[in-house]
């Protein structure tokens, strides 16, 4: 049978079409044909599929049309939409998943499709729960025992990526709830990224020893990253205190199964203690709930036999409760306690005060990080490095602030170096490139000129230390690289009109590095020495 791979538009054509027109039955009628291999033949003739469907005792030409589909047909018998263009259809699929998980997100989507309106009868709903549909009354815990079996037997392989997983369950999971009141619907979408999140965490201890292992994290760390960016948006669009208010059986389930899944302190792509403590940030009006989670915690911490990490994940929890109710000299006690502290745990509250212009309280943060942002990823290390910068505009002073890029360095290489041109102090930014060996080809030109327009005479170690580095390196590359050097520092003592200091310092260079024949080669050629 040949194989045939027709182009990804014209499939994501074809899966609409399917879910419009097929019934379920003989959707999952056709997909056994194709499993049994009952496509012989297939072949792209024009913009339209013609396949070749067995049976026991005879076959039929299946036309499956590419632009039209209404207009697709087959030999058999059968009314409408039959279990041979369906077995065609998912043969065609093949090439780009595996079709028995595109069969049972098609079914969910006829299902949908055929769903009764809201306020139906009891046996109706009898109907839909028997048919694995979500129920409004349902409790969370049911929503997920339902999505988990939607996408039972999902694995991450080169036809199934992570990226797939998080397009196929926002596509098919939001629309069984379409007709939902607004309170439960909008803690539903909360639950499927919740979902969504679990099996990424999932799918990433399951392929850690894989051989694509890299592959795969990276592939998990960016839906993860997805994932906690659409949470934000769905909480953002809640009023979070009026909903737990309307729902508090729902949200009290949900608040529970969040502090199971968070507070583990697993290696997980997902950051749990930030899902963790928005929504609790956002529950400012429930003292109740906040009491029973801080008393639950307690318990937690009590325990002798807790791991370190998870410890650790639990101190973070409980300090947040105490930021939330304003007690943040507390929180810092608790935060002491930590084992391995890690700065990225943290941007929560320097992102939000940041933002909000409380300058004194992203100060306090920004102070308290210092010890453990060194270890940070980089681009938390460059907000770090802006936030103090933005801060430092609101006092009366940025020794403070350079004394945080010094301690810093060489990492913070780039931002103080900024900010000391920006400041104008070129004596500090020449003591800099020197301390860190930088020279002056790898430097910005309009840099170097702004310099020498303030003061040339600044420039001359820097290029006297570069010129002899180059030396010392003992080859020809290295002493072109040297009188390239040499030429610029000739320049700027003729600017100075110091031509005496030139000629003393170029023998004096020579003499040093007289039996470098090579060297003394390319002096002679820029006639500095006879």
């Amino acid at each position: 049978m040949l194989k045939l791979q027709i182009p990804k538009n014209r499939m994501n054509y074809l899966i609409k079409q399917i879910q419009i027109h097929f019934d379920a039955v003989v959707l999952e009628n056709g997909w056994e044909y194709f499993h049994k291999g009952r496509v012989a033949e297939i072949d792209l003739v024009g913009t339209s599929i013609h396949a070749l469907v067995k049976e026991t005792n005879k076959s039929h030409n299946v036309v499956l049309n590419l632009e039209d589909f209404v207009h697709s047909e087959c030999s058999c018998s059968y009314d409408g939409f039959c279990k041979h263009i369906g077995a065609a259809f998912f043969n065609l699929y093949a090439p780009y998943g595996r079709p028995e998980l595109l069969l049972q997100q098609l079914k969910q989507a006829i299902l949908t499709r055929k769903k009764p309106a809201r306020g139906a009868a009891i046996s109706a709903s009898r109907n839909a729960s028997k048919a694995n549909i979500p129920l409004e009354e349902a409790m969370p815990i049911e929503w997920h025992r339902l999505f988990e079996g939607r996408f039972h037997g999902f694995s991450i392989s080169h036809q199934n990526s992570i990226e797939t997983f998080y397009e196929s369950a926002l596509e098919t999971l939001p629309g069984y709830a379409a007709d939902w009141r607004a309170s439960t619907r909008e803690l539903y979408m909360l639950h499927i990224v919740l979902f969504m999140m679990r099996k990424i965490e999932q799918f990433y201890q399951d392929t850690k020893s894989s051989y694509l292992s890299f592959y795969h994290e990276n592939g998990c760390k960016v839906a993860a990253k997805n994932c906690e960016d659409k949470f934000v948006e769905f909480v953002e669009r809640m009023d979070v205190n009026r909903s737990f208010t309307t729902e508090p059986k729902h949200w009290q389930a949900t608040m529970k199964m969040l502090g199971e899944f968070a507070l583990q302190g697993k290696d997980s792509p997902i950051d749990w203690l930030f899902v963790y403590r928005y929504i609790w940030w956002k529950l400012t009006e429930q003292p109740k709930a906040q009491q029973e989670e801080i008393q639950r915690l307690e318990l937690l911490l009590a325990k002798k036999d807790t791991i370190p990490r998870k410890k650790d994940t639990l101190l973070v929890a409980r300090a947040h409760f105490d930021i939330m109710q304003g007690n943040t000299d507390t929180a810092f006690q608790r935060l002491e306690k930590l084992t391995h502290p890690n700065a990225k745990d943290f941007f929560l509250y320097l992102n939000y005060y940041y933002k909000d212009q409380q300058w004194e309280k992203t100060l306090f943060w920004l102070r308290w990080l210092l010890s453990t942002i060194s270890h940070a990823n980089h681009d938390d290390f460059r907000t770090f490095c802006q936030y103090w910068l933005d801060t430092t505009k609101h006092l009366e002073s940025d020794s403070e602030w350079v004394h945080v890029m010094e301690s810093l360095l060489p990492r913070s290489y780039y931002y103080y170096t900024a900010y000391l041109l920006q400041t104008k102090r070129y004596r500090q930014w020449i003591d800099l490139q020197l301390a860190n060996r930088i020279s002056p080809l790898s430097l910005y030109a309009l840099e170097l000129r702004a310099i020498e327009d303030h003061d040339a005479a600044l420039l001359l170690p820097l290029y006297h230390q570069a010129a002899e580095r180059a030396v010392l390196e003992k080859n020809r590359a290295s002493y072109k690289t040297a009188v390239r050097l040499l030429k610029k520092l000739h320049a700027i003592y003729k600017q100075l009109e110091q031509d005496d200091r030139w000629e003393h310092y170029i023998y004096r260079l020579a003499d040093k590095f007289s039996r470098l024949r090579a060297f003394q080669e390319e002096l002679k050629k820029g006639k500095w020495i006879r």
